[in-house]
């Protein structure tokens, strides 16, 4: 194993630990309503780092707030779009992504997502046979998924809907997993688009130039060090008591995940990518000044 491997694994164990179902299911998967039996149900939307393609989505079946079976799994088209058939499974359900690629806000590349490196998105209960439509998974929706995940009893219908809606308010986004980002690298696509739209577009933007500023070799890495900053509830660097460490790649180093960069970190990351080429969504500092001014002056705490 190689130093990059040991601190890629190393640094994202808190996540790792959330998403036990790589490896298997917890025992409360046994009795997930509606798994294998047949049925209609579906849940599709995007997967958006950037639209990913070819990446794999998974979909789990949560039980007493804990992950268990997997009840699904697509790959998305080129744009980010996917389609689950679920079956008759009822009740909430966690998505997550892997693999594929997807173009860098703010280096205009073509990236992989690392190994090791997920996005993830939580819905509360779905009914049986239920069509659930235009759901995105994006990192901000990762971070809702490891908060919840940490809240005492897990992954319920209650504390799904709290991390959801506490992360769109943290953000300026009024639903983060029905509102499509705007995608700042395409001509024009600021313009008209809902506020919701262009806070959501530009916050995934900043994550991205925070990642090309620290010299990360794949920005995946930052969606899965943010992660583990939102899972304790507060932005800071830090999960609980550790620091969070980001693998530099080659014989860099690790890096460790700065205390300011999910407020005013974001906030210099976006004048960065707003000031750069890369950036023609048409959009001017006045459109984005609310959401900048939020969180320039918040403490972290989500």
């Amino acid at each position: 194993m190689s130093n990059t491997d040991f601190l890629r694994i190393w640094m994202i164990v808190p996540v790792a630990a959330t998403l036990f179902v790589l490896n298997g299911c917890s025992g409360g998967g046994d009795s997930l309503a509606g798994v294998g039996s047949g049925g209609t149900g579906n849940i599709s939307g995007f997967a958006i780092k950037g639209p990913m393609g070819n990446a794999t989505v998974n979909a789990y079946g949560i039980s007493s707030g804990q992950i268990g079976a997997q009840i699904a799994t697509a790959t998305t088209a080129a744009d980010g779009a996917f389609s689950l058939s679920i079956g008759s499974y009822a009740g909430p359900v966690m998505l997550q992504v892997s693999g594929g690629s997807y173009t860098d806000e703010a280096t205009g590349i073509v990236m992989p997502m690392a190994p090791g490196d997920v996005m993830t998105a939580v819905l509360p209960t779905v009914a049986a046979g239920a069509n659930t439509s235009g759901i995105q998974v994006t990192p901000v929706t990762a971070m809702a998924q490891a908060m919840a995940q940490h809240m005492t009893a897990g992954l319920t219908d209650a504390n799904i809907a709290a991390a959801n809606t506490a992360m769109g308010n943290y953000f300026s986004v009024s639903d983060i997993l029905y509102v499509r980002p705007m995608n700042p690298l395409v001509a024009g696509s600021g313009v008209g688009a809902s506020q919701d739209a262009q806070n959501y577009g530009m916050t995934l933007a900043a994550m991205s130039q925070s990642a090309r500023t620290l010299g990360l070799n794949t920005s995946s890495t930052m969606v899965t060090a943010m992660m583990n900053d939102a899972a304790d509830g507060i932005l800071n660097g830090r999960n609980g008591t550790g620091q969070i460490s980001m693998p530099m790649g080659g014989m860099m180093g690790a890096s460790p995940l700065s205390s300011a960069a999910g407020t005013t970190g974001l906030v210099t990351a976006m004048t960065a990518f707003m000031n750069s080429n890369g950036n023609v969504s048409g959009l001017t500092f006045a459109d984005m000044a609310a959401l900048m001014n939020r969180l320039n002056s918040s403490n972290g705490g989500i």
